[in-house]
Parts: structure tokens; C-alpha cells; sequence
């Protein structure tokens, strides 16, 4: 089942340089990227794409730190495309996240440490959690025409 999913690498990615070494990944096992930009989130954009959080108590330490610096705003497809991406990018508390992922190999902040901070929880990526949220967020972050159609080696094998 060949599908889209949304992903955002946030800025803590950005300044840490990582963005090359997480894109990597997914180019690895397969998925291809259709949709790529660097955007300076507004704080109107960031309650847009958190409209679940914007009521809770942590959202103003998330978007503050959102609106803090670029992030890189990615449309990938591929065969299952919003499981594959969170497998891959793993726990969104880092330190949970299992060696092997992106989380669990490039952070390590805990809940516990950044609420002792008032910060929000550095966990370097965003990825929609279903399809439903891939549709909307994709929409939120890309024209039709900025997602581009192509054929990868990988398909070649696969379809």
C-alpha cells in the first residue's frame, strides 16, 4: 500500500546538524522524498499543525521552541509509508526510544528533564501519527505543486 506521510525535522535537527544524517535513513530503507523545504514556523502555523496540543499546559514551551529556528518540512511516500516513518524514527520521549532509531541514536532528553526546565521535550522530529493526520498535515505544509512524482531504484524492485 503505497502512501504519503508528513515529516518535520525540528530546528533542534537544524542546529545540531543532523539533517543529512536523518534523511539518509529513510532514502535507506526505501522511501523516497516528493516534498522538501526549510520554513521559519510563525506561532500561527505552529497551532495549525498543533491544533490537538494548543490547550494543553506544555504547548506554550512547544511552541516557543518550534518558532525558535527553521525546521525542514518533508513529504515522503513509499510502501506504508506513515508505520515505516515511526518505526524508524522511534518513541517520541528519547529516552525511550530504542537504539537503532533515529531518537534513540541522536537524543536523549526525558519528560522529566524538560519539564525541570520549562522546555519542551528536544526530540528532533515530527512524523504525522496516521493517515488521517499525513492528509491534513501535507495539505498544511505543501502546494500541490511542490510534491513531485518520480520513479526510484527502490521501486523498480518492489512494484
Amino acid at each position: 500500500m503505497r502512501s504519503r506521510t508528513f515529516v518535520m525535522l525540528k530546528p533542534d535537527t537544524v542546529q545540531r546538524g543532523l539533517i543529512g544524517a536523518i534523511i539518509t535513513r529513510f532514502e535507506h530503507a526505501g522511501l523516497k522524498i516528493v516534498g522538501m523545504k526549510t520554513v521559519r514556523m510563525s506561532p500561527e502555523l505552529s497551532r495549525k499543525h498543533y491544533i490537538e496540543h494548543v490547550a494543553k499546559p506544555f504547548y506554550k514551551g512547544l511552541e516557543h521552541f518550534i518558532t525558535d529556528g527553521p525546521v525542514v518540512a518533508i513529504a515522503i511516500e513509499g510502501i506504508n509509508a506513515v508505520e515505516i516513518v515511526r518505526k524508524l524514527i522511534g518513541d517520541t520521549e528519547p529516552k525511550k526510544a530504542l537504539p537503532g532509531t533515529i531518537r534513540g541514536d541522536f537524543s536523549h532528553h526525558s519528560v522529566e528533564y524538560s519539564n525541570s526546565r520549562d522546555m519542551a521535550v528536544k526530540n528532533l522530529i515530527h512524523a504525522s501519527g496516521n493517515e488521517q493526520d499525513a492528509k491534513r498535515e501535507l495539505v498544511l505544509w505543501f502546494s500541490p505543486t511542490e510534491l513531485h512524482e518520480y520513479e526510484t531504484v527502490h521501486e523498480r524492485h518492489v512494484f
